[in-house]
């Protein structure tokens, strides 16, 4: 996926203007899709983790702490993703012993290590092959502009510090479809802050709508701190991962962007790693960069990983009651309330 345009972040200017009027034909085109589907009811309740704009706003994150959450509640939760970057259309389920991120996409990889992972272009495909087997529910892994598939309960994303940019649909603008539009379909809203990283969003107007707090923080990152590293990414937004290094202390002595879900080659690792030993640093990178490596020279390479932490679980207890105690006999309605 290219870098996205920088007067996306920005207040709507000339070239937002101008652009306006093909980002209203998308939104225009995005309603009659959705107007006319008639999506596929799954044999199991579906929670969509989306959001609304272009790019890394924290879902993959989201959708991984929901798979442990769901897990430790009693229920067998499967992620169905499209497995950006990949060349297998699915249904396929994820076997990290036979498949790669060319083959099956990076963020695939990542899920499949914490739940079950079904990579389907076909989200509706994805979601039979899921429950026939053995889900007992189905994390859909973005998805929620695809209509061609009913939605138990849809988590629109949204992240702290960069929010709807400059709030005009693509290509104006970062966002996918408009959003008090999008907002109206969700059931609840996750705001994500980056350790690191200070909020300069507040939660857009969403009545009736509840706000899930939630922070990505550092996973053993004191190893970091007051070393020398070279970090480069290649995420939505790799300015949240430069963050977290420098809020664990890491001295960032040279930093180096990527589109997302880059491919890298031999060669960009050989680059970054010269230029790490000219700097008498550590090389470093995200979990999701690092799949994409080539196998050959991981050796050279560390990451940094991070986790999400809820601020209210109680929050999420609240919300998913009813799907626990449907989806599940054996689920501890008691035990959910606690959260």
């Amino acid at each position: 996926m290219p870098t996205a345009p920088a007067f996306w972040g920005r207040k709507p200017g000339p070239a937002a203007h101008l652009l306006f009027p093909i980002g209203a034909a998308w939104e225009m085109a995005g309603r009659l899709r959705r107007r006319l589907a008639r999506p596929y009811a799954a044999p199991v309740p579906v929670v969509c983790i989306g959001n609304l704009v272009v790019g890394g706003a924290g879902k993959t994150p989201v959708t991984l702490a929901l798979a442990t959450w769901f897990k430790a509640h009693g229920l067998a939760a499967h992620v169905v993703t499209r497995g950006y970057g990949g060349r297998i259309a699915g249904p396929c389920r994820v076997d990290a012993g036979q498949h790669d991120a060319a083959t099956i996409g990076d963020e695939a990889l990542l899920l499949a290590a914490t739940a079950p992972c079904w990579v389907a272009r076909d989200r509706a495909a994805g979601a039979a092959a899921a429950a026939a087997g053995g889900a007992q529910i189905v994390l859909l892994d973005d998805g929620f502009q695809n209509p061609a598939i009913a939605k138990s309960v849809s988590l629109v994303v949204i992240d702290a510090a960069f929010g709807f940019g400059n709030g005009r649909v693509m290509p104006a603008g970062p966002l996918r479809e408009d959003w008090r539009r999008g907002l109206a379909r969700a059931e609840a809203l996750v705001m994500l802050t980056t350790q690191g990283e200070r909020p300069s969003v507040p939660p857009p107007p969403a009545p009736g709508k509840p706000v899930i707090a939630a922070e990505l923080t550092a996973v053993d990152g004191e190893r970091f701190a007051g070393q020398r590293v070279f970090a480069f990414a290649g995420i939505g937004r790799p300015q949240r991962f430069f963050a977290t290094l420098r809020a664990v202390g890491a001295d960032i002595v040279g930093e180096r962007r990527f589109p997302d879900h880059y491919r890298y080659r031999p060669r960009d690792i050989a680059a970054l790693a010269a230029a790490a030993r000219r700097e008498h640093a550590r090389l470093v990178t995200t979990a999701k960069d690092y799949v994409r490596l080539p196998a050959t020279l991981r050796a050279a390479v560390e990451t940094l990983d991070v986790e999400l932490r809820w601020c209210a679980p109680e929050m999420l207890a609240r919300l998913f009651a009813p799907i626990l105690s449907s989806a599940a006999p054996h689920a501890d309605p008691q035990r959910a309330a606690a959260g």
